[in-house]
């Protein structure tokens, strides 16, 4: 899984250029909470950012900012009914992440219009859920094959799985959302200066880029889930044969193929920004996407290949009887040559950081799956050497024996929350309602008493007045 280090921004005092235009000022005292809402959430970005990965505290900051997000959702959108308006153009202190070549010299910029801080709330809030979830797969460690758990302690560590890859599917639909959503009406806001150049960070490409990739991570931690139960079987004896409790080895191969379609659309769309407007607008490669992030997209859809054509040769091997020996031996041998060319391609994986523990764990997962799917190898070899007997294919006539992949579980999409105030909140609403009641209604003859002075005008006030018959 990626693992994102989090941007931290300035302070801001929305009451320093917010004028509250409403009929009768109702939004004056809401600023200043706006204020400390915000103030709230860099609070908790500071504290993340000088705190230790494994102390930090990513459940916090999300609700740090859902408590902000309402805040300015009611800024944004009584700004845009004029009910708010603004003596300057406010800029917000953001520093970047995703556009530095390395994470600890993430340049602190400045961005304009109220749009903007929204974006990068928005995408704060994406990186705390993928961070959340990566803290939840770190504690509960390799369980599977931990031969003295219980079975009672396993399903308790499956459900915390299922809880990592519910943030990832959330996180995925908040990137898509600000993709599809927020960077457009940005674009299309008077908020917008003409010429202004948004970073990677704020990218629809890039954004589109992240939500592939938390899709995919949660697909890989969902293959992780589906061979739990396999994978503690199979701890004495790994190798074939598959014990009852393992999942269909076709199945497994297409969620790794949908798996390499992610993460290889992820990788193409994160490096768009790098090759056109970046270059052209300035010769800072620092305005690029962080290699890291390329490397991590590319390391992934390489080693998820691998396991693809891993489980093809198994379902060969297992479910094909006679006839498919050969093409077991001949995807196991593809698989196996594709993780001994990860292994000594150099491309070493720092899961968002440079951190040398993490790297040697990518070295140790590679070297496992490569001992495993030799296990499988020489197994079905020797099978085909002395009872099948089958050509074995090349990998071009494989190819076209490839199936489509298959999704486990889709993103979530963003709802965003109400706004705290203005437009579209539900005080507002309220208000607008009481607007609209007709005032002094009597309820007895459905006369109100502006009908009855009108009334008292034209038939006069003496005794038996309006009576004629």
């Amino acid at each position: 899984m990626y693992l994102y280090q989090l941007p931290t921004t300035g302070a801001v005092t929305f009451s320093d250029f917010c004028v509250d235009h409403s009929r009768d000022r109702a939004y004056t005292h809401l600023i200043p909470e706006a204020t400390q809402a915000r103030a709230n959430l860099r609070g908790a970005l500071k504290e993340s950012k000088r705190t230790d990965h494994d102390e930090k505290d990513f459940l916090s900051l999300v609700k740090a900012i859902e408590e902000y997000l309402p805040y300015i959702r009611g800024l944004l959108e009584c700004v845009a009914h004029d009910e708010i308006g603004l003596k300057n153009e406010p800029k917000f202190g953001w520093r970047t992440t995703l556009s530095a070549n390395f994470f600890n010299n993430a340049p602190k910029l400045d961005f304009p219009g109220l749009h903007a801080d929204y974006s990068f709330i928005l995408l704060t809030y994406a990186f705390a859920l993928s961070n959340l979830a990566h803290s939840i797969v770190t504690s509960v460690g390799i369980y599977e094959h931990d031969r003295a758990i219980s079975d009672s302690e396993r399903k308790a560590k499956d459900e915390k799985l299922n809880v990592a890859v519910d943030f990832l599917c959330r996180a995925s639909g908040v990137f898509t959302f600000i993709s599809e959503n927020v960077l457009p009406d940005w674009e299309t806001s008077r908020g917008s200066p003409p010429g202004f150049h948004k970073t990677p960070d704020l990218s629809r490409e890039v954004n589109s880029a992240l939500a592939k990739m938390s899709l995919a991570d949660a697909q890989t931690l969902a293959i992780r889930r589906l061979l739990s139960k396999s994978a503690y079987d199979s701890n004495i004896t790994p190798g074939p044969p598959l014990p009852k409790s393992h999942p269909p080895p076709a199945l497994l191969a297409k969620l790794h193929i949908e798996c390499v379609s992610l993460y290889s659309s992820a990788r193409l769309l994160a490096k768009t920004p790098g090759a056109s407007k970046s270059s052209s607008s300035s010769g800072d490669s620092g305005k690029d996407v962080a290699s890291d992030l390329r490397r991590y997209l590319s390391n992934q859809a390489s080693l998820h290949s691998a396991l693809s054509h891993k489980w093809l040769g198994v379902e060969a091997g297992e479910k094909g009887g006679t006839d498919k020996g050969g093409e077991a031996v001949a995807f196991l041998q593809w698989a196996r040559k594709e993780l001994e060319d990860i292994k000594d391609g150099g491309k070493l994986v720092s899961l968002g950081s440079a951190e040398k523990e993490k790297e040697e764990r990518w070295k140790a997962d590679i070297n496992n799956e490569l001992a495993n799917v030799t296990i499988f190898f020489k197994y079905y070899k020797k099978m085909n050497d002395t009872l099948h007997f089958q050509p074995v294919p090349t990998q071009k006539d494989l190819q076209a024996r490839i199936p489509g992949g298959r999704i486990a579980l889709p993103s979530k999409p963003f709802t965003p929350p109400t706004p705290a105030f203005g437009p579209g909140s539900v005080e507002h609403a309220r208000r607008q309602t009481e607007q609209l009641q007709l005032p002094d209604d009597d309820p007895q003859d459905g006369r109100d008493s502006s009908h009855e002075e009108e009334l008292s005008r034209t038939t006069g006030n003496y005794a038996g007045a309006g009576s004629y018959f």
